[in-house]
């Protein structure tokens, strides 16, 4: 019991609106010692004048999954809704501005709770879980989905509807301009066809 209390490690990371405190172990199974942390046995994620979220390491990886490619899809203009088949943690664009987090509980008759961030709760969110995730001391792996580019519908999404209307307008603005020019420029001059010269009568014979 001693030295499991020696060997367990407290991982804090701080932003103005927001706390994430990691508590876990060394994977001793596999060399993990000293300031390693190979185990997650249990996180809480404190807020100003908001409930405190705690969880396992899955509920932890189940927001960094959503939260993380949610911010870099904001930051490239493309606002849409996050969320994995099965995962206790949903996120999105609120109906009022700002974001929508959604998080359910695995405990029986215990209702989801959802909160309304606005964007500076949002970055420092944001941070702390990039601050776990670049920390050395965190020897785990989390399973993070890669970076994507962008699909071709999210990159027109991005576009505003007057941008990506004025091309094909212009184009046909300019089609139907051409057409009315041309139909209000005169016929071009027929030149006459010119005639064949008159035959010449045959010169009479002399008369005896």
């Amino acid at each position: 019991m001693v030295q499991s209390s020696v060997m367990k490690q407290s991982l804090v990371f701080d932003q103005l609106s927001c706390r994430l405190q990691v508590e876990g172990l060394p994977d001793v199974s596999i060399g993990q010692s000293g300031a390693a942390l190979g185990i997650i046995t249990g996180w809480s994620l404190q807020w100003v004048g908001r409930p405190l979220l705690e969880g396992r390491r899955e509920h932890l990886q189940a927001l960094m999954q959503v939260v993380l490619p949610y911010a870099r899809h904001l930051i490239s203009g493309v606002r849409r809704d996050f969320s994995i088949a099965g995962e206790p943690v949903d996120i999105g664009p609120h109906p009022e501005g700002g974001h929508r987090l959604l998080l359910r509980s695995s405990q029986p008759d215990t209702p989801p709770l959802e909160m309304h961030l606005d964007d500076a709760e949002l970055a420092d969110l944001v941070r702390v879980l990039d601050l776990l995730r670049l920390d050395p001391r965190i020897q785990l792996p989390l399973d993070l989905p890669e970076p994507e580019p962008l699909g071709p519908r999210e990159l027109l999404e991005r576009i505003p509807l007057h941008r990506r209307l004025t091309a094909p307008l212009g184009g046909a603005a300019a089609l139907a301009v051409s057409a009315a020019l041309v139909l209000l420029l005169p016929p071009p001059a027929v030149p006459p066809t010119p005639q064949a010269p008159a035959p010449q009568a045959a010169p009479e014979a002399p008369r005896p």
